[in-house]
């Protein structure tokens, strides 16, 4: 690896929308050539849409090429704990192997992750004696607020499994030798209570980076609240098909769902048709082509998401010639994830299992 310091912590912040702190982050760099960084699923349903298949992907090579060790847990006994697939642990890893499939097939940096399975890692004493040490420093109360990682609510009833879970997911942390906790907005809570009770522990803060969580296609819903919660009520979800494009939508389903997509002329705030170029489409791409009629001005070129994005609050692009090429643009990365996943019987064999699976929330 031959990146100076300065360009590693910038390759490494721009996966963040929020770093905690950047200024512990550049001291990481400089005292660890090699530091780990982790991130964790839940294997928790049959589909996988792209945020968790294209857009991770996209954030864990970006940590990979600054010189990070990535390591990715498959969390199969937290979704146990959360009572996903209906509690069917067997289902779960199965669900767990088909995401890995499909990150390889998506172009994950696969020399430089390592997975590793929540079911390896709880055959170790050492690993529970972390969970207690957690759970003997935090209150109840604390643990409970912290359910928001789980996708439960504060008022949630939740079972004893589920409150176990935030300890496990901090255990996690310390167990993988995480320097840094690189997670989604949603899991703020538990990465800041690994912060907080770390060194007191006898362990380390790790650094926060969360990444942005894509919005689903719909209308947002008005309500208040944290940065936090607002971008876990507006996350794309398996929950809301027609919301979200899956890493097998066929082109005809991913054109039908951009079309009816919300995209208000004019503004760009909480868009999902410019967050997709944003977070997706320039990521993968030197350029982004928008196709029109020459009556309308003909095509436009864009290779910075800055100058789209002003264009389209200017009115200068229409809602439907952008979706247009949006869609065309997600079927080009997309096709070759399908072929790829289409061309292995085991996948296949495998995909066509699990969708007769008990999906739960």
């Amino acid at each position: 690896m031959n990146m100076d310091l300065n360009t590693r912590y910038s390759l490494i912040k721009s996966v963040g929308e929020e770093v905690v702190t950047e200024e512990e982050l550049r001291e990481l760099l400089k005292s660890k050539k090699r530091p780990i960084a982790y991130d964790g699923f839940e294997p928790s349903g049959t589909n996988i849409h792209i945020a968790q298949g294209l857009q991770r992907a996209i954030n864990i090579n970006k940590m990979t090429k600054s010189g990070v060790k990535f390591k990715m847990l498959v969390a199969d006994w937290h979704a146990w704990a959360n009572n996903k697939m209906g509690g069917n642990l067997e289902h779960i890893k199965k669900v767990g192997t088909y995401l890995i499939h499909v990150w390889k097939a998506s172009g994950m940096d696969l020399d430089n992750v390592e997975f590793v399975w929540a079911s390896d890692m709880v055959k170790d004493d050492d690993y529970w004696k972390k969970v207690m040490q957690v759970a003997r420093n935090s209150t109840v109360k604390r643990i409970i607020r912290c359910g928001q990682i789980m996708g439960r609510t504060d008022n949630e009833v939740l079972q004893a499994s589920q409150i176990l879970y935030p300890c496990m997911q901090c255990a996690d942390i310390f167990h993988l030798k995480a320097d840094i906790t690189q997670l989604g907005m949603d899991q703020r809570k538990v990465n800041v209570l690994a912060r907080e009770i770390g060194p007191s522990l006898g362990f380390w803060k790790p650094v926060i980076v969360s990444h942005h969580m894509l919005m689903g296609l719909g209308k947002p819903a008005g309500g208040e609240g944290d940065a936090t919660q607002r971008a876990i009520d507006m996350k794309m979800s398996k929950s809301k098909p027609d919301t979200a494009i899956f890493m097998n939508d066929s082109e005809k389903e991913i054109r039908r769902k951009i079309t009816k997509a919300y995209c208000p002329e004019r503004e760009a705030a909480e868009n999902p048709i410019l967050e997709y170029c944003r977070f997706i489409i320039f990521e993968k791409n030197k350029e982004f082509k928008i196709e029109r009629d020459l009556k309308y001005g003909g095509p436009l070129v864009y290779t910075h998401y800055k100058s789209l994005e002003d264009d389209f609050r200017k009115g200068a692009i229409h809602p439907l010639d952008l979706k247009n090429a949006v869609a065309e643009y997600l079927n080009m990365l997309l096709e070759p994830v399908r072929k790829k996943l289409e061309k292995n019987s085991k996948v296949q064999e495998l995909e066509k299992e699990i969708r007769t699976f008990r999906v739960t929330r």
